[in-house]
């Protein structure tokens, strides 16, 4: 896996983190830079750590799927991008006054985010992809979109649409590398 590819994924997966953190930031009136840097740490955090456990898990199974891995990874990244088109498009458009940049809902959050990342690194490992750059970038940029969407979502308050294309897009870019691997 080459850098553009695991930048491509490293943006794919952040799209989750980018649309909530948007959404937060309409709610919002103010981001101020303690909210900004919990929720991109607690997001950044997450999206490193659920690769790591997904990539562990694969290793562990690896020799008894080897025969069909590709297939596998392909199944997985078509699944978690077609759950982001299926999510993007069925979307329920809210607006809670709670802040979610702050306990239990920002750890919550952290995890229903970060979800996809777990399969993107169980696939990596059944296609013997060493984790440990991709999850450095991974969790970068999940947090620098983390941030952008904040500061975008406060100030283009009720702005939802950014957050469908966002899904759109990032489901697409997941769909397209399963089927990459899968043609290798």
């Amino acid at each position: 896996m080459n850098l553009v590819e695991i930048l491509a994924v490293a943006v794919a997966l952040a799209m989750d983190a980018f649309a909530v953190s948007c959404a937060t930031g309409c709610c919002l009136e103010r981001v101020g830079n303690r909210r900004a840097f919990r929720m991109a740490a607690v997001f950044g955090g997450f999206q490193s750590l659920m690769p790591i456990i997904g990539w562990s898990a694969g290793l562990a199974v690896r020799g008894f799927v080897q025969s069909v891995a590709p297939w596998i990874a392909f199944g997985l990244l078509a699944w978690v991008g077609g759950k982001m088109l299926w999510e993007a498009f069925h979307a329920e458009e809210s607006c809670e006054r709670a802040d979610n940049t702050r306990g239990l809902r920002l750890l919550v959050l952290g995890v229903a985010v970060s979800i996809d990342a777990l399969a993107v690194g169980f696939s990596m490992s059944l296609v013997n992809v060493s984790i440990w750059l991709p999850v450095v970038i991974i969790g970068l940029v999940a947090a620098g979109f983390t941030v952008l969407g904040l500061h975008l979502g406060c100030r283009v308050a009720r702005a939802t649409r950014l957050g469908f294309y966002a899904e759109v897009v990032g489901g697409l870019v997941l769909i397209a590398i399963g089927v990459k691997v899968l043609a290798e």
